[in-house]
Formats: C-alpha cells, structure tokens, sequence
C-alpha cells in the first residue's frame, strides 16, 4: 500500500522518504495517475478544509478513488459540529479526566501531531484521538465545568498554523508513524500476516472458552498466520499487526471499542468492527432496525418517562425490560406486576433515556444463527437454564448457571429461521454477527442481533468441529489478501 502526503506546496512537506511521495494538491486532483493505485493511503495536510477547499476535495475525491484518506471527508464535516465532537470523543472521557486532572487551569488546548504530543505525558490521549478521528494535525479543547474535564472542540489544524518548533516536531511525528506502518508492508510473504486476537482472561463471560481460542490461533498458524494473544494493556501494539479478532465481551464504552476503532485507523482487518459493535451493543437500534425493515419480532415498545402507561395495554404482563445495552442475559428482567415494572423501569432510565420492553415469548430454548462474511456458518439451540427463563441465571445460588447448547446442521433448522438470522445480519454489516430467534410454534421472533458471538469447544463447534475455526481464519485470510491485491477488505 502506497503512502501520499498531499500538502498546497510542495515546499510544506520534506522530501517524502522511502514508500512516501508528497504530492501537491491540484496535481493530486487532476492528474489521472493518482486515481489508478486504488490501495494508496492520503495524509491530506492541506493549509485549509474548509467546505469546498482544495484539503476538502483531496479527501473527499480520495474517498472516490477507493484511497484512505486521513481526515476522511466525513470527519472534516463531523468536526464542524458540537454536539457530534462530543458523541465523536465521548468514549475517551474517562482518559480525558485523568489525563488532566492535575491541571490547575480550568482550559486546556491539546495539539495532536500523527498521535503525539509536545509533552510526553499527553501523548496517550493524543494517540487515542489520532486513532479515533484518523486526522494527522489536530487540536482539541477542553474545559473543566462541574469538576470534570469535557471536549469543547476539535478543529483540525492546517500545515501553515504551525510555528518552526511545532513544525519540526510534526515532521518527527510522522517519521515514526510511517517506519512504524513500513514495518508491516515491508513485503513480507503473501501469507507472513500478523493477527492479534484480544481477549481477557480475568474478565467475566467471554465469548470463547480456553480450549476454543487455542483452536482459533492453530486454525490461523495453519493457513500461514502468525497468531498472538493480546490483552487489554497491548492497546499500543496494534500497529504491530495486521488483523485484530476481538475475543473479548464488547461494550460501547470500553476497550474494546477502543481497539477496534484503532484498528479500522490503522487499516487492520478487524472482526467486530467499530460500527458493528455501536449497532449489536444498543437494543434500542435494533428494535428499531427491525421495524423498519419488517422482520418478525417480538411487540416492542421504546419506554421513556412519559409513556409507561402504554406498556400494559399493549404488551401485557409478565414482560421484558432491558436496558440498551445489556448482554449475556444481564440487565435483561421479566417483571410481572405493575409495581414491579415502574419500580424497574425507573431504574433502567437513570442509566439510559430510552429502555426497551417486549412481550415475553416463554421457550424452552432461543435459536441462534452464526453468521460470519453474510453467510450462515452455525446454528445452535441454546436451552433455559434449569428452573430459570433465561439461558443464564445470574441469580442462581452458587453463582451464575447456563442452560445446555446443541449444535445442529444448518439443514436441520427450521428455513425461516435461517433467512430471517441472515436478513437481519446483513442489516449491520459483514462481520461476525450471532442472530437469537425464539419459535413460538409456527411464530418466530427475532429477539436481537449480537456482535462477537460465543464459539466455545464443545459447543457451537459440535457439527463443524476445527472447520469452524478454520472457516473464520479463513475469512481473515481471504479479507487480507483482497487488501494486499489493493481491492477492499
């Protein structure tokens, strides 16, 4: 993958060095060269990017060309409002706060120089923005109100703003960014490609058993990957890799929404992707979504503060609350009186302005539909745990008990089953998505879509056994290569 730095004048940017071609912008726009390397990465550092500027058009035709381009086009539009820098950089609140919070000064002003800083100490959060907003030259303000730090703005900086210290500084900056990214395109063998598969052994439920990820990573080595375990602490090695497999329970708000937004940044193949993960993890999108698009569902109804008088009449008692976000049965609860579900529900909308409530469909067990690249690769019955509605019983005495898994041949569901999972899959994206249906006799109900489904040995691998996990490495494999071969992944 060609790397092009596209500055007004050439005289902004030093020589470009090995594998880096500074461009000037009008030729970048009009000579049709530049549109034929369709993997070509574009660090637009324009003086300006102002709506309908030569920095605006060099992203915006970068997109056009297949090329990617940092900042994209939709980044320099998203940065023009308020509302959506805080939505934008709200998962990086809590580094936020303790990265300033010995500041003495209600203000501050952040420069971000291809993820670094001036000052050492600030270069975590400075890398964490880089990832997020992909954008090379940016600052960011940030003010304390109510003894907690927020981001005010983010503007992105033109090349011209830049006094002779910071300009040097830049220079340096990109240096290493650039040696760092030569050392994974350094033409190594078509099938020499790095892999990095996150999980958290001393974290809660995980979505893979030991014995599962071993599989994983044999099923990798076997089709000429160089699988690695990582952890939530290697968030700085991701540029080391070519690939990211989240094994690990995602959440909006978290780390892992961290590494993959990194990971998309740093133009890694990664299973879940960002938006995925934003998607599978809030309910209230997927109800929603499947409104829209009129797959069968379950009677939903979006409580707020003003209606839950409705909740009865239309989905009667007992029902189902769950809080956007909930997952592995957690934060989902069946109340059965009218105390109960206010009493419930008040609760659920401290947290969140939204809460989702369903009629309740007793089974004695959910479907669930493995899909991975939009096709169908497993289906499973996952059974009530004993004496209990849910599959897991988080309440049970001597801690949290699950219900049986039977893994069954595609063939053996039922077809509605399989078309209804892969419709709604395909709804979010092509990645590794584990569709719950429930059968209420010749009913079926999409109950919701998970990103990061579970593949535990003995489980979900019951009829595919190690196919499964070569079938996903396989995937991997096919989406690096179409990457290398400069198609897209």
């Amino acid at each position: 993958m060609s790397t092009l730095i596209v500055v007004d004048d050439a005289g902004d940017w030093p020589a470009g060095g090995a594998g880096i071609t500074v461009v000037p912008a009008r030729r970048y726009l009009t000579d049709p060269a530049y549109g034929e390397d369709r993997a070509a990465r574009v660090f637009n550092l324009c003086r300006s990017y102002r709506y309908q500027s030569l920095g605006y058009y060099v992203s915006l035709l970068a997109e056009a060309r297949g090329h990617r381009p940092w900042p994209r086009a939709g980044t320099i539009e998203d940065l023009q409002s308020q509302n959506l820098v805080q939505v934008l950089t709200a998962t990086l609140s809590q580094l936020v706060e303790q990265t300033l919070a010995p500041l003495k000064a209600d203000r501050f002003e952040l420069s971000v120089y291809f993820g670094r800083n001036l000052t050492q100490r600030y270069n975590v959060l400075a890398q964490q923005l880089f990832a997020l907003l992909q954008a090379p030259l940016l600052r960011v303000r940030f003010e304390r109100a109510g003894g907690h730090w927020h981001t005010r703005s983010v503007r992105l900086l033109g090349i011209n703003e830049l006094s002779d210290t910071h300009r040097n500084f830049l220079y340096e900056a990109a240096a290493s960014h650039f040696s760092t990214r030569a050392r994974l395109d350094d033409g190594r063998p078509a099938r020499d490609y790095a892999l990095a598969i996150l999980h958290n052994p001393d974290g809660g439920e995980q979505p893979s058993n030991p014995a599962a990820l071993d599989k994983f990573a044999s099923a990798a080595a076997a089709l000429g990957m160089r699988p690695e375990f990582i952890t939530p602490g290697d968030f700085g090695r991701l540029p080391e890799f070519d690939a990211l497999f989240i094994r690990d329970t995602t959440f909006v708000h978290h780390y892992t929404y961290r590494f993959a937004r990194r990971a998309e940044g740093e133009g890694l193949v990664v299973i879940d992707d960002p938006d995925s993960i934003l998607k599978c993890n809030n309910k209230v999108y997927l109800a929603e979504l499947l409104a829209h698009h009129n797959l069968p569902a379950p009677r939903t109804l979006l409580i707020h503060r003003d209606n839950i008088d409705q909740v009865v009449p239309l989905l009667a008692l007992p029902c189902v609350l769950k809080q956007p976000d909930s997952s592995f049965s957690s934060g989902v609860d069946k109340v059965e009186t009218e105390q109960e579900l206010r009493e419930q529900v008040n609760t659920l909308l401290e947290k969140s302005d939204l809460v989702v409530a369903q009629e309740w469909l007793p089974t004695d067990f959910d479907w669930r539909v493995g899909v991975l690249d939009r096709r169908v690769i497993f289906v499973c019955k996952y059974y009530m745990a004993e004496g209990h509605w849910q599959i897991i019983d988080h309440k049970a005495d001597g801690g949290p008990r699950e219900g049986a898994t039977e893994a069954l041949a595609v063939g053996e569901a039922p077809e509605e089953v399989v078309d209804i999972a892969l419709r709604a899959a395909n709804l979010i994206g092509d990645g590794f998505y584990g569709v719950d249906i429930k059968q209420s006799g010749n009913r079926y109900c999409i109950i919701e879509i998970n990103d990061n489904p579970n593949v535990d040995a003995g489980n979900e691998d019951g009829i595919l056994k190690d196919a499964l996990y070569r079938e996903v490495m396989g995937v991997f494999l096919r989406r690096l290569e179409r990457r290398r071969d400069g198609g897209e992944a």
